[in-house]
């Protein structure tokens, strides 16, 4: 069986400030909430990814197109410069 990858908006942000390189304590700081709560978030997006630490998660997260880093892979996230998606 594999993990289930459907991550909630809350995880993505999550996803965001930890390729930001921000600890759980400073994720907790930013998003107003507890650090266990982060913890939690955490732990349920290494589950849903299958990522069994931060580096592995930032490897899934630039592999299935969820954070952009300097350049890389920013073509498949949708650019609000170009105000709406081709199709």
């Amino acid at each position: 069986m594999h993990p289930r990858s459907e991550l909630s908006e809350r995880e993505l942000e999550i996803i965001e400030l930890v390729a930001a390189g921000l600890t759980n304590q400073e994720i907790a700081g930013q998003l107003t909430i507890s650090k266990r709560t982060v913890d939690n978030h955490v732990s349920n997006i290494f589950t849903k990814t299958g990522a069994k630490n931060r580096v592995a998660l930032l490897n899934w997260a630039m592999d299935h197109g969820k954070i952009c880093r300097d350049g890389f892979n920013c073509c498949a996230l949708p650019s609000e410069e170009n105000g709406a998606l081709p199709g």
